[in-house]
């Protein structure tokens, strides 16, 4: 009977002590290798290139090439490859950014062992792997982003009208906006008159009002 072939792995996290307690758990399990490990993101391309393992571990922030960056070259070079980004923190961005680079599945680092091992072993079927509150955050950027476009659909306001009242609902000053969106005041001003006119808001206190009321969310 054959011996079901091991699924080989590449770690790259900058953290040494991290990255060898994470290379000693993966090696504990019957069904991975680890073949190779970098601890920054143009290290872990190049190795990666020559070694073209199943499975990359990328830690997210990491010096000389961070690991979104790092993930988007390998999804280009190695379409093959399957890439989980590890990180501390939750960052919406980050995790946004990771998947719109080709990563398969985005995991915090204080998962249980059994989660880890499940994702690897998800992805080589072809499933993505978010940990259960980052799976939460997207649903709720996805539910929020589908109110945007029914809220610019119904009142019929551009990206960047939706934009400015998002600014308006934070508490933005006229300025404010400008400087965020590196537009002139005036700018501002003409988008904000037609922002009334199509919510039928007197003022920008009623725009704000109505704005929640509809389920504009903030940014």
């Amino acid at each position: 009977m054959d011996t079901p072939q091991k699924i080989r792995i590449f770690v790259a996290d900058d953290h040494h002590l991290f990255r060898k307690g994470l290379i000693g758990l993966l090696q504990s399990h019957d069904g991975f290798e680890v073949v190779g490990e970098a601890s920054s993101g143009r290290d872990a391309v190049q190795q990666v290139q020559a070694l073209k393992p199943d499975v990359v571990l990328l830690d997210v922030y990491m010096p000389d090439g961070n690991g979104i960056e790092a993930a988007a070259a390998i999804a280009q070079l190695l379409p093959s490859c399957h890439i989980l980004m590890l990180s501390a923190s939750a960052d919406d961005d980050a995790l946004f950014q990771a998947l719109e680079a080709g990563a398969d599945g985005y995991l915090l680092k204080d998962e249980w062992p059994e989660a880890l091992f499940e994702a690897i072993e998800g992805a080589m079927h072809g499933e993505a792997a978010l940990s259960p509150d980052l799976a939460e955050r997207m649903l709720r950027a996805i539910r929020a982003e589908r109110q945007h476009e029914q809220v610019r659909n119904e009142y019929e306001l551009t990206p960047r009208e939706t934009e400015i009242l998002s600014l308006l609902v934070k508490g933005a000053s006229n300025k404010e906006i400008a400087a965020q969106l590196f537009i002139s005041p005036n700018t501002v001003k003409n988008h904000l008159h037609r922002i009334l006119e199509k919510l039928h808001a007197k003022n920008r206190t009623q725009a704000v009002s109505k704005a929640e009321a509809l389920g504009i969310k903030l940014r």
